[in-house]
């Protein structure tokens, strides 16, 4: 054993060796790059995320959103409805019975004359039909904002009366609704229950003209029955509509004088105990306004 301080011969030869390995890889290598970033050798390195420059690479897991019942399909999350105008009509006004001669003045519904307003039924625990269309129509334009529309009340709770029929249609008219919905609550005798639909029937008469809104009015009335049906578990009217939950009518002045498509929703009948139970039911009166904004959401979207 050595113990000089210069290092072995061979020891030096090794180092040397590996100096020049070192250097001939990194030449290969650099050749190689430059070869690859060449115009016809393979173009440019993929995009992060591996989404091409054509949008055909996969979004990340829920970046749609959705209505939760409906799974993250596009379109179906909060923005699909931008742009949108929904009017929500709450039936009746609960400061109505304090005000009988106002809303017992007739106004012109184009084919007949009717009521200003009226008071609309209750429970038979006294859960007032007005109350009820607030607070549906409260939960279900939470929602609809949430999806991106723009919703406008014909009341809410904020007036002395009514408004007049006539008045609740030029609402959704002067807005230029894309659909209109009237929401009510049935007082039919006992062991009549489920929900049912009123589309506007064909009326040109006075003031009244509904030739054009007819048919989207229909679809607007088909989707909302299949998605309420669908997500609250109630049953289409056994007494009204034949079992379709459909009803077509000419006696209504919110639908006679409707210039955008628009639908009345009874979404039970109050005199009955087993819908009345529903209709008392904050979870219900929840998915009742999922109901209402997935038919809308569908009618808008297709």
């Amino acid at each position: 054993m050595s113990n000089g301080s210069t290092p072995p011969a061979p020891r030096r030869r090794l180092r040397g060796t590996l100096l020049v390995v070192v250097a001939a890889v990194a030449v290969v290598g650099l050749g190689g790059w430059l070869v690859w970033r060449s115009p016809g050798a393979g173009g440019e390195p993929p995009r992060a995320g591996g989404i091409s420059g054509h949008g055909t690479g996969h979004r990340p897991a829920g970046e749609d959103g959705g209505h939760g019942s409906r799974g993250s399909g596009p379109g179906k999350g909060q923005g699909s409805l931008r742009g949108k105008v929904v009017v929500i009509d709450p039936g009746h006004n609960p400061h109505n019975r304090d005000h009988g001669r106002e809303i017992a003045r007739q106004v012109d519904i184009g084919n007949s004359r009717k009521e200003c307003d009226t008071t609309g039924t209750s429970t038979d625990d006294g859960y007032a039909e007005a109350s009820f269309t607030l607070d549906v129509a409260r939960r279900a334009r939470t929602l609809l904002q949430k999806a991106g529309a723009k919703v406008v009340f014909t009341q809410d709770g904020d007036r002395s009366y009514g408004p007049c029929v006539d008045k609740r249609a030029a609402i959704g008219n002067r807005a230029h609704a894309d659909a209109a919905l009237s929401l009510h609550a049935d007082g039919s005798a006992a062991g009549n229950r489920g929900f049912h639909v009123i589309l506007p029937a064909r009326v040109t008469a006075g003031p009244a003209d509904t030739a054009a809104i007819v048919k989207p009015s229909r679809r607007l009335g088909e989707r909302l029955a299949d998605r309420f049906h669908a997500i609250t578990g109630s049953a289409r009217s056994n007494y009204i509509g034949d079992g379709t939950g459909l009803d077509v009518r000419s006696d209504l002045g919110g639908l006679n004088l409707s210039t955008v498509p628009k639908v009345f929703l009874e979404c039970g009948n109050m005199r009955d105990p087993k819908d009345a139970a529903q209709l008392t039911d904050a979870r219900w009166r929840q998915k009742a306004a999922r109901g209402i904004t997935e038919g809308i959401t569908d009618f808008l979207e297709h």
